[in-house]
């Protein structure tokens, strides 16, 4: 008797000190692709959020632990991850992803649990539509797209414009659209909509029919190693016109695939870069502590935006007095001003990130940042 009572004592001992060490944590979960098509990019916001995890460690007085999650570049791999982070990891907030298709379906199972969920570079209006739970740190397309074709016919003064788009990725075939939706109704002309699928290496057909239709822009939705190679084998063809493409192209990768094809070619991203000029204090402490931690190795914006999804959860945190997701959920809706990497970051209604659209320009083979624009829409 004596013993069973010992034994049940230790038991309760036991769940009380569980309790308790819950009580002293707060669980992120991050789910990011770390293997398949999109992990370079995953790898990068990864090492962001690592990054802020390290500087910050604790929030309220408790340590943060920090949950990853491969999701293979694969949509039901992101489902997967997402629910076992919730069910298994019992997180109460989560960060992701790259990857707009991802996203998704990593969104629809923490909408379901009440889990709030930041997203990271997921451009795709559809990422938060009808979404309690689901919020980014990022622009969304319409407005990344439009300020694609306003530099394009505005500043460039380009005025036939063809698109090259993947009709086998959400984010390619949307800010196609919206980038066509904007040049048109500013007065510039869609000559040529070529496709192709994703994984695709050759486009040569594609380009000789673009090239046959005189365009004075090319623009490629494109992930940056089919951008790479798109720009290379348009350079063989003989190419002249201007070829512009999306964030999705913001890696310092695109110069070691493309070489010298690369040189002149202009993409939307988001405000951060280490060659800009008059960075935020904000910024200059990211490059800071960036630099410190991977020395030789240059700091990347989706690094940044991984980064600034881990703050501002702890922001909202902070602000909401409590690490319950419906109290995170509450307090992100509400973030205003946030002072990111990335820029000044409001949450609006649809819980979107509203921030400028930049712009980056390789050239003499580097990336460099030519400043910022507002899209018409």
């Amino acid at each position: 008797m004596k013993r069973l009572i010992a034994l049940c004592a230790a038991m309760l001992l036991a769940l009380a000190g569980s309790a308790m060490a819950a009580d002293n944590t707060v669980r992120i979960g991050v789910f990011l692709p770390l293997t398949g098509q999109n992990a370079f990019g995953g790898q990068l916001e990864l090492e962001g959020v690592q990054l802020a995890h390290k500087k910050v460690g604790e929030v309220l007085g408790k340590k943060v632990e920090l949950f990853v999650v491969d999701n293979k570049s694969e949509k039901v791999e992101a489902a997967n991850a997402v629910k076992r982070l919730i069910e298994k990891e019992k997180v109460q907030a989560i960060i992701g992803t790259y990857g707009s298709s991802l996203a998704m379906a990593g969104g629809e199972v923490s909408e379901k649990a009440g889990i709030p969920q930041v997203g990271t570079s997921c451009t795709n209006p559809l990422v938060t539509q009808g979404k309690k739970h689901i919020f980014r740190v990022c622009f969304i397309d319409p407005f990344q797209g439009a300020g694609a074709a306003t530099y394009a016919y505005k500043s460039l003064g380009l005025k036939k414009a063809a698109m090259l788009v993947d009709v086998a990725n959400d984010y390619s075939v949307g800010l196609s659209n919206f980038f066509k939706k904007s040049f048109v109704k500013q007065g510039g002309e869609i000559v040529a909509t070529l496709n192709y699928q994703s994984g695709d290496q050759d486009f040569t057909a594609q380009l000789t029919d673009i090239i046959s239709k005189k365009p004075d822009v090319l623009f490629i939705p494109s992930y940056f190693a089919e951008g790479a190679i798109i720009m290379k084998q348009a350079k063989e063809l003989g190419a002249a016109f201007k070829i512009m493409g999306g964030d999705a192209m913001d890696n310092p990768e695109i110069t070691k695939i493309g070489g010298a094809a690369v040189e002149g070619f202009v993409h939307t991203t988001f405000p951060y870069d280490p060659s800009m000029q008059d960075m935020s204090p904000a910024a200059k402490a990211f490059t800071a502590d960036w630099t410190k931690a991977f020395p030789g190795k240059e700091p990347n914006v989706n690094a940044a935006l991984g980064y600034d999804a881990y703050m501002i959860i702890i922001d909202a945190i902070k602000r909401a007095g409590s690490a319950e997701p419906a109290a995170i959920t509450k307090a992100l809706a509400a973030t205003k001003g946030f002072d990111g990497v990335t820029g000044a970051t409001t949450i609006n209604e649809t819980h979107d990130a509203e921030k400028p659209v930049g712009l980056v320009l390789i050239k003499d083979g580097k990336k460099t940042y030519v400043g910022s624009i507002t899209p018409e829409l």
